[in-house]
């Protein structure tokens, strides 16, 4: 099963192992970081589902930090985790391009409630909805509408699927076994060869390198 990958910025280091290890028991992906230079490099360097950001950190502040990077074009969720509880900062937190905002002290299950809440709605943070994947390339997730140069293209429903799984996982080589447990139900028997005719098609409709085959191991959407 693929794990959603989630990025914690938390200086305080037992808070941090604390919730780190309480979502990787729950089936999460937790990368930890502790100041605003390694979170902007992070950030920068891998694609995450979920950010879990503290606000008073070492070297900058979390509000700052998330402003920056959605004027970079970064659309992934963010839940910001802080003592600062006055309305000025949550009003301040929603401003800056937050999803939700949970005060210390904070019961792990609650916030796993609000992790599972915020994926559940989708993989982006996009007002508007639509990805672009290139030049006259988008990609309505919500509705599930692929448009090129303005025209609606016509895709099976399991390549929907691999489409939102290899924008949700971009520049990421996905193992054939993962990506066969995401398209097919428990019920269903999975098919290599329909695998690679939905390959086919996205190749066809987004450009034949869009999509790199590693021999024996898996895919990559660039």
């Amino acid at each position: 099963m693929i794990k959603a990958k989630l990025l914690l910025l938390e200086d305080d280091p037992n808070l941090s192992e604390s919730v780190s290890e309480y979502l990787e028991s729950c089936g999460y992906d937790v990368t930890c970081v502790y100041d605003a230079a390694t979170a902007e490099d992070t950030l920068y360097e891998q694609k995450f589902d979920l950010l879990l950001l503290d606000v008073n950190i070492p070297g900058g502040n979390g509000f700052s930090l998330l402003k920056t990077s959605r004027k970079e074009g970064n659309s992934t969720p963010a839940i910001f985790i802080t003592s600062r509880n006055a309305m000025s900062d949550v009003e301040e937190g929603f401003e800056s391009g937050g999803d939700d905002y949970i005060r210390k002290p904070f019961a792990l299950k609650e916030l796993l409630l609000r992790i599972q809440t915020i994926l559940k709605r989708n993989f982006y943070h996009n007002p508007t909805d639509a990805l672009t994947l290139a030049e006259g390339i988008t990609y309505d997730i919500d509705n599930q509408v692929l448009t090129i140069n303005g025209i609606v293209q016509n895709l099976q429903l399991k390549e929907h699927k691999l489409l939102k799984l290899f924008i949700q996982h971009r520049n990421e080589l996905l193992h054939h076994e993962m990506i066969m447990e995401y398209l097919w139900d428990f019920d269903e028997t999975p098919s290599d060869g329909s695998l690679r005719t939905y390959i086919k098609t996205l190749r066809k409709l987004l450009g034949k390198d869009s999509i790199v085959s590693h021999k024996r191991l898996g895919y990559q959407f660039r």
